[in-house]
């Protein structure tokens, strides 16, 4: 594998990292040990990546883990002396300096499907390309987004021991582009005050967000993935293999056309078959047939029966 310091592109730098980290050089899972969960919000396996990104990463790059749960993303890899008087402009979209990186972590069904294959919640805030964070004096920055998608899976007879199954790192444009809508989401709302018969109800009218999860595409499953806008990575890194391309449709409903956002997949070259025939995809992700109308609440039944 190349220097990370000669790493320009950090989502590349990022998605290495996490190749070696967790699959040996054959392409198997590695077995790593999680601390004990200690509360709801707690996430071990945000805290593990934190701690491999800091260690693992090249001198001049930095990953910094965000200060409490229910913020969005979980990290932000960056090289500081880039970002340190750079415009705000520039680290829109600069990948050499600056992107923030949301982790989602999933098991497997009995059968052993990735579940939540045809919608993933994600919970209040919509995935992005761009996200927004902070500076250090509480001005917003905005920056582009990568998700990484996990498959973890627990050793039998070793507690608090797993390994991955599959992983994608992905460019969040993949799952959403539409930033103004992100931030419409992401921004405050009014709360319903004064509701109920006594009137110290509120209603925080908090959306429920559901998307895509890459890992419910079969090409992606039971393998190591990086999925980037880019499609010459492969020129810079020569340890990547350009595998595929994901195509997505944009409907312009207003032009009654449509456009295609192209994805390029890499993974690790040295467990790529000479063989491999390059996929292209085009919407692949399963997503179920939906209503506007939402699910009522489960009905509990008892087994009786007054009279009308």
């Amino acid at each position: 594998m190349p220097p990370q310091s000669s790493i320009s592109d950090l989502p590349a730098a990022a998605f290495l990292a996490l190749r070696e980290a967790f699959f040996d050089a054959q392409g198997n899972p590695r077995v790593f040990e999680l601390r004990d969960k200690r509360n709801t919000q707690d996430d071990p396996f945000d805290e593990y990546v934190h701690t491999l990104f800091s260690e693992r990463l090249a001198a001049g790059i930095a990953c910094q883990k965000a200060s409490g749960p229910l913020i969005t993303p979980d990290l932000a890899i960056l090289r500081p002396e880039i970002c340190d008087g750079a415009t705000r402009t520039s680290l829109a979209t600069k990948l050499s300096g600056i992107v923030g990186l949301e982790v989602k972590k999933l098991e497997r069904t009995v059968g052993g499907a990735v579940a939540r294959a045809s919608g993933l919640d994600y919970n209040t805030t919509p995935p992005c390309g761009t996200v927004r964070v902070y500076d250090r004096d509480n001005r917003p920055l905005d920056i582009r987004g990568f998700y990484l998608f996990v498959c973890q899976e627990p050793v039998p007879e070793r507690p608090r021991h797993y390994q991955l199954s599959a992983l994608t790192l992905c460019d969040g444009n993949l799952l959403n582009s539409d930033f103004e809508y992100y931030l419409s989401i992401v921004g405050s709302r009014k709360k319903k005050l004064g509701i109920g018969s006594y009137g110290d109800g509120a209603d925080r009218a908090r959306p429920m967000l559901i998307f895509v999860n890459p890992l419910g595409v079969s090409q992606l499953d039971h393998n190591v993935t990086l999925v980037h806008s880019r499609g010459d990575l492969a020129t810079e890194l020569p340890h990547l293999r350009h595998v595929g391309t994901i195509a997505r449709t944009i409907p312009q409903e207003s032009a009654g056309r449509s456009s295609t956002a192209v994805f390029h997949c890499y993974r690790r070259q040295s467990n790529i078959p000479q063989a491999h025939t390059p996929f292209e995809l085009l919407d692949p992700f399963p997503v179920p047939s939906r209503t506007e109308a939402t699910q009522a609440r489960g009905r509990f039944r008892l087994d009786i029966q007054p009279s009308d």
